[in-house]
């Protein structure tokens, strides 16, 4: 899902760098001239594209919004088992990159950003649990999967235990991060 960084503009990699250091540092531990450090341009240069952090930030999340969006029409037609197979490698990846998801990092951070940060959030978040649920009710009207609650209630228990374990196996154990993937998985299997 990320860009080829040859391929990439100014305004992208600014982008790109801002995303790196809130998944690793988090949104309040990062500044124009730790970006301007890292890709070696001039602060004035980022202040060109993002005039202030929060442009930065809601641009930042954006970029996921229309990643995520993209991923979706990628997996259209294919099977509920497959389509949740692909959102958690999503977190394999992150947890591959020591990293935590943007969600979750700038949720971390959501009292002290602004509102325009925590409106975009809120709607990529939003955008994520309606696709799990809608994936979860696929899956549950075709037999794939059998849970009791509500593919809604089913997804936000999915989506928190993924979230939560990212980060809690980077204290544990980097197998206790697969067990969880697994069970994930299995819990959903009908049980004839």
């Amino acid at each position: 899902m990320q860009k080829d960084l040859y391929l990439m503009t100014t305004r992208e990699i600014i982008i790109d760098t801002a995303d790196q250091l809130i998944r690793s540092n988090g949104f309040n531990a990062f500044s124009f001239k730790d970006i301007s450090n890292k890709i070696g341009i001039k602060t004035a240069s980022i202040h060109y594209h993002f005039p202030t952090k929060t442009d930065l930030g809601v641009a930042t999340i954006k970029e996921h919004i229309e990643r995520f969006e993209h991923y979706k029409a990628e997996l259209a037609d294919k099977s509920p088992l497959l389509k949740l197979k692909r959102f958690l490698s999503i977190y394999s990846q992150i947890k591959l990159e020591n990293k935590v998801c943007l969600v979750g990092s700038l949720a971390t951070d959501l009292n002290t950003v602004d509102d325009k940060i925590k409106n975009e959030l809120k709607t990529f978040a939003e955008l994520v649990l309606l696709w799990v649920t809608e994936v979860l009710t696929d899956g549950k009207n075709q037999g794939v999967f059998e849970f009791q609650n509500t593919s809604r209630t089913k997804a936000l228990m999915i989506i928190t235990n993924i979230l939560a374990i990212v980060q809690l196996s980077r204290l544990t154990n980097d197998e206790d991060f697969e067990i969880v993937i697994e069970a994930i998985i299995r819990d959903l299997e009908p049980h004839n």
